[in-house]
């Protein structure tokens, strides 16, 4: 019996950047056809090591080996190709597909530009051809209308689409290596399904082997055929998918596998529907002005309704969790609960309405405060931990003595996790000096410190690797316990809303198809979306318990 030898086997890969190693001594094969998932934590070493194969990580210094094996030229090895050599690979041989379309795509060049140039790069033919050939790659990626969109710029299309693109890009030259780099990390769970099944059948039609980045363990469950995981630039454990999902054998691995959301909620109590609502909305409504096609739109506008007709209650010391797909009208949904959107309709927060004057809506503002998805871009760079944290009470409490002030918001970093003897110096340090968990931590103190009845949560764990996710909802989970606050929970994870609300409704197409007590609506859903939302998610049996 013949023994297939592999596409790709690395030996022994050590990376450094000056005295500092960042991958130790990483060795795995991948065979013709297969797909393998290099598995870790943010600053684990997996995207890396990925990269550096095609020597894409600048000012590397990069030993080991890496030999590649495709016909007609054999076997080559990687790190010793010279640039030039390197550029007849990558794309024909090896693809990348990048973790951010929107990033990794050029905004001056439409889509079907940037694909036919890989073509005509590495198979010569004409620019009329070479478009051709890139229509009908987007068309085999299931994007509608592929001709016009062709024709659009990165900006012009959704997320899912951008994404699309990205594949066809990859797939122009049918390369025998695909590198997948978080390819469904910023999409909504219907799509991440979507793309994972597209990847599936493109990979299966044109027998490529995949290497998927990812800290995504249900994308793996699903997808890969085997799985390596990378803990601070060593490869721990690595095995096929059953063997290291069914008995992992380095703690690491359990870690991982341990890590996601658990429900810790204190549960409604009887009296709770008596209570007056944090939160209260009836036939809300937030529309749009769009401009009309052609020369109407130089004298008059038309609307897009975002929120058609929403009716929601917040009750104290509750979650509310709100899920749906991009477009549902869940984000519009927060700014109008805000106060940052104008609206029509009933919405009161604490017993108050919204004026939509600053001035006016300047004491509501205490009541709720908001946590955005990605703390590093809502956190300004310029300001000091100091500044952040005490900005609130220097609006809302200005009696307050900068000693004071000071005081309060060590209380509340320390309530959220963030001590002085942890980080001496603390109130002194700047946003980049925390990693992303601990940036939440600031974004979440900073809200907490006017002492708010209701913070939004626009999907807080969403930027954040699984171990982190699970600190940060318990931490949400202990600090509304312990202060009784209620959560406005925007999201698409369903998990994280299965962990979280006491309530949930669904949103699409500005419409709420679905609203309920969270147990009963995700294991009793009653509308068509709905269960197609939770089918999206195969691994939520153990995280829902009645």
């Amino acid at each position: 019996m013949s023994v297939v030898k592999p596409l790709l086997s690395v030996r022994d890969l050590r990376i450094r950047f000056g005295s500092k190693t960042v991958v130790q001594g990483v060795s795995f094969d991948l065979l013709p056809g297969e797909k393998l998932a290099l598995v870790g934590e943010s600053g684990s070493g997996k995207t890396i090591t990925a990269l550096s194969l095609l020597k894409l990580v600048p000012q590397a210094h990069i030993e080991g080996s890496a030999v590649l094996n495709v016909a007609p030229d054999g076997p080559r090895e990687l790190l010793g190709l010279t640039e030039h050599e390197l550029r007849g690979v990558r794309g024909r041989d090896v693809a990348v597909i990048f973790q951010e379309p929107m990033t990794a795509l050029n905004p001056l060049f439409t889509i079907g530009e940037q694909i036919a140039e890989v073509i005509e790069l590495h198979e010569g033919l004409s620019r009329r051809e070479a478009w051709q050939r890139a229509v009908a790659l987007l068309a085999s990626t299931g994007i509608p209308e592929p001709q016009r969109r062709a024709g659009a710029y990165p900006h012009q299309l959704s997320g899912g689409q951008r994404q699309r693109a990205m594949i066809a890009m990859a797939l122009a030259c049918q390369p025998k290596l695909l590198l997948a780099d978080e390819p469904t990390t910023a999409l909504d769970v219907t799509l991440r399904q979507q793309i994972l099944g597209l990847l599936d059948d493109l990979q299966r039609s044109h027998q490529m082997a995949v290497l998927m980045i990812t800290h995504d363990l249900n994308l793996v469950r699903n997808f890969a055929d085997r799985v390596a995981v990378m803990e601070k630039g060593l490869l721990v454990e690595q095995g096929t998918v059953d063997e290291v999902f069914g008995n992992p054998q380095h703690p690491y691995t359990r870690k991982l596998l341990d890590s996601r959301p658990h429900r810790d909620v204190v549960e409604a109590s009887t009296n709770a529907a008596q209570q007056q609502p944090v939160l209260q909305a009836k036939h809300l409504r937030v529309g749009y002005p769009v401009p009309k096609p052609g020369f109407k739109g130089w004298f008059s506008h038309g609307e897009y309704v975002a929120v058609k007709s929403a009716d929601l209650q917040l009750a104290p010391g509750q979650t509310l969790g709100v899920i749906g797909e991009s477009g549902s009208g869940k984000s519009t949904l927060a700014l109008a609960a805000l106060g940052l959107q104008p609206f029509q309709g009933h919405l009161q927060v604490g017993g108050q309405s919204w004026k939509l004057n600053a001035r006016a809506d300047k004491p509501l503002r205490r009541t709720i405060q908001v946590v955005f998805q990605d703390p590093f871009s809502s956190l300004s760079p310029r300001m000091t931990v100091e500044d952040l944290v005490t900005e609130g009470l220097t609006i809302h409490h200005p009696d307050l003595s900068q000693a004071q002030r000071r005081t309060q918001a060590l209380a509340t970093l320390a309530d959220v996790g963030l001590t002085e003897d942890q980080f001496p110096q603390l109130l002194d340090r700047y946003p980049h000096e925390f990693s992303g968990g601990q940036r939440q931590r600031l974004a979440l103190a900073r809200a907490l410190v006017v002492d708010p009845q209701a913070l939004v949560l626009d999907e807080p764990t969403s930027a954040l690797d699984v171990t982190i996710q699970k600190q940060i909802l318990s931490l949400l989970q202990r600090l509304q316990r312990e202060r009784g606050l209620s959560y406005l929970l925007i999201t698409h994870d369903v998990e994280v809303v299965a962990a979280m609300a006491h309530d949930i409704i669904v949103m699409k197409d500005g419409d709420i198809v679905e609203s309920g007590p969270a147990l009963q609506v995700l294991q009793s859903p009653r509308h068509d979306y709905t269960r197609a939302l939770l089918a999206a998610v195969p691994a939520r049996a153990a995280v829902i318990k009645p």
